[in-house]
């Protein structure tokens, strides 16, 4: 099989200010690419887009919500003005939340849901046209809680699974068109997304994350994908704990959920 080359394409990563966003950017820039780097918060894209510029990387850094469409069809169109086209659609931003359902707010579980999967379509509809144009990809941070149950994380486990199901039946549509999309399935990365999730009441979690395994590193985790972008993967696994959560989870299901509520019940804990 051949591998798609990303020297002197364009590659959009949201959610690029920190964290795997970050490390996918600068993988993706070393590998040749213009990266557009977008983020809600314009201080770390605008210190990655100095880094790779010294680095002799052109990097454009973008402040946008993905949430808003209307602030995401601009920076989809501020990326084809500047480079010429999107060739590449790394949908990465995310937050989550770590609380029982019982007690959660349900605009904690609107909030995840749009920024996690709206976000995602909000960003794949205004970039379409180019990646069909350009027989682009679009690759798909979801999690081990996008094919698995996560105790404490109903909303953020319905973002997931709903992108799996979005991006699973775009694929046949798009793919006549050369266009590729991956879902990227990581275990437990070391990112601010679990340090900033929200707690049942919207607010900040307080209490300590429960962690199964050995956190990944954004960097490592970013190789990952760069090299299964490049392969073209339809699905990623990263971590051991993301392997045996997708083989047990199917197999004995039952005995997944038990397993896994009994290791992760702290995550029920809310001061």
């Amino acid at each position: 099989m051949s591998r798609r080359s990303f020297d002197g394409r364009t590659v959009l990563v949201t959610g690029a200010g920190g964290g795997l966003g970050r490390a996918l950017a600068r993988r993706f820039a070393a590998a040749g690419a213009h990266i557009v780097a977008v983020d809600r918060d314009p201080a770390g894209i605008d210190e990655l887009a100095g880094e790779l510029a010294s680095s002799g990387h052109q990097c454009l850094a973008l402040g946008c919500d993905v949430t808003d469409a209307f602030a995401v069809e601009a920076s989809v169109t501020e990326a084809r003005r500047r480079f010429g086209g999107i060739d590449v659609l790394v949908n990465n931003a995310g937050i989550s939340h770590r609380s029982p359902f019982e007690r959660t707010r349900p605009e904690v579980i609107r909030q995840v849901m749009e920024v996690n999967f709206f976000g995602s379509v909000h960003f794949t509809q205004a970039a379409l046209p180019q990646l069909l144009e350009r027989s682009g990809m679009i690759v798909v941070i979801s999690s081990v809680a996008g094919f698995a149950p996560l105790i404490a994380r109903t909303g953020y486990a319905a973002s997931k699974h709903a992108l799996h199901g979005f991006f699973e039946s775009l694929r046949p549509e798009v793919a006549p068109a050369g266009v590729d999309v991956m879902l990227v399935c990581p275990s437990f990365i070391s990112t601010d997304i679990d340090r900033n999730a929200l707690g049942a009441d919207g607010h900040p979690v307080k209490h300590a994350q429960v962690v199964i395994g050995r956190r990944l590193t954004p960097e490592a985790a970013a190789n990952r994908i760069f090299g299964a972008a490049s392969r073209s993967r339809r699905l990623l696994r990263i971590g051991r704990t993301a392997d045996v959560a997708w083989w047990v989870s199917r197999i004995a299901p039952a005995a997944y959920e038990r397993g896994m509520a009994r290791r992760l019940r702290g995550e029920m804990e809310s001061p």
